[in-house]
């Protein structure tokens, strides 16, 4: 049977584009769909813009395995596309005593995830290297860093086109259909709505990874998992930004914590926080700003007052609820849902921008194409 594309992927946010980018590599015909009217526009762009280390996931997860391996051909991608980014390092910071065996832990943890370059830190020389932070001792990790992530969005979407296939915009896929001798037929909407068919199928939609699994006819429901929404807002300072690294306390319950990042541009951004909520809301509520106040002079007493002002917020799809534990990305082909040539991830949360081309890698693995 013919079909007329090889590939659909669904989504086109980093991941999505890494999984395209992947395909098309290997000589596919790729066709993405994304719903918004540019790429990039859900958790793709609302993010942190860091380049993770690979220091706080359990050794031998995906997300251990793919973070490392990702920021590897990360940096070596964004130099060979000339993509903007800074690897400026981060600094896990102990802001007390109490805190000192935790970011140990985290030391030993990414020692064994073979995060190059760890040193221990004494107070002292933390802040030798950062003055004004406060700091009991701290890990650095001279590997992370932070990028242009749109840049390198478009740079993927080029790979994709340069290879013949195309990134569709505005075109919401709204259903998917097993053929008889395999393949799909796939129904998208929007402007440049219509009825394709094509060999294989991968979702990668973020937000919507279990609403898209839900529209897959013959797509187990029971082996569609909970979705959440973990939202986080940021806030910009007013004036210098304080530090050159990335500044982490240790991570919170279910997240990496509210932390210190200067940007491309030179400012200082804080955030992101984390609370579950039922649908997307973007706003920020200006009077968090008191809280993040509080938190952020654990690490920088010298915060000035008044000195925050909003600036955005971002949606994790996460597939664990308050005070559960943090799961593992899933991607999940045949073995699980039973479907030949279509692989549905969930939970691409972080550190998946960083992992995306490895992810994209796996993706292809997955449909035994090397």
């Amino acid at each position: 049977m013919s079909f007329d594309f090889d590939a659909v992927v669904v989504g086109a946010g980093a991941v999505g584009l890494a999984c395209g980018r992947a395909l098309a590599k290997r000589g596919l015909s790729v066709l993405v769909l994304e719903k918004e009217p540019l790429i990039g526009q859900g958790v793709s762009s609302r993010n942190s813009e860091v380049i993770h280390g690979g220091l706080y996931y359990p050794t031998g997860s995906l997300k251990a395995r793919f973070c490392v391996q990702g920021r590897r051909l990360l940096y070596a991608f964004l130099d060979s596309h000339k993509v903007d980014y800074r690897r400026c390092g981060k600094l896990v910071v102990a802001t007390e005593e109490a805190e000192v065996a935790r970011i140990e832990t985290i030391f030993e943890l990414a020692t064994a995830n073979e995060v190059e370059g760890l040193e221990h830190l004494t107070g002292a020389q933390a802040r030798a290297l950062e003055p004004g932070l406060n700091a009991h001792a701290a890990i650095l990790s001279p590997e992370s860093g932070v990028f242009d992530s749109h840049g390198y969005m478009l740079a993927l979407q080029g790979e994709i086109e340069d290879a013949g296939g195309s990134v569709v915009v505005s075109t919401p896929f709204e259903g998917a259909e097993p053929l008889p001798g395999g393949g799909f037929s796939v129904t998208a909407g929007g402007e440049g709505g219509a009825t394709l068919t094509t060999r294989l199928l991968i979702t990668a939609p973020g937000l919507g990874a279990q609403d898209v699994a839900g529209r897959i006819a013959g797509y187990p429901a029971d082996h569609i998992p909970a979705a959440h929404f973990g939202k986080g807002v940021y806030f910009r300072l007013t004036g210098k930004a304080p530090f050159e690294r990335l500044i982490y306390p240790p991570p919170i319950p279910g997240a990496l914590g509210t932390h210190y990042r200067k940007d491309l541009g030179g400012q200082a951004v804080f955030g992101p926080d984390l609370v579950y909520v039922d649908g997307e809301d973007y706003s920020v509520d200006a009077a968090k700003a008191v809280e993040f106040e509080r938190y952020i002079r654990r690490f920088w007493p010298d915060l000035p007052d008044g000195a925050l002002t909003p600036d955005y917020a971002g949606i994790r799809p996460k597939l664990h609820g308050p005070g559960e534990p943090q799961p593992d990305f899933q991607l999940r082909g045949r073995d699980d849902h039973g479907i030949d040539g279509l692989v549905a991830l969930f939970g691409i949360e972080s550190p998946g921008l960083t992992s995306s081309l490895v992810i994209g890698e796996a993706v292809a693995g997955i449909l035994h194409l090397d």
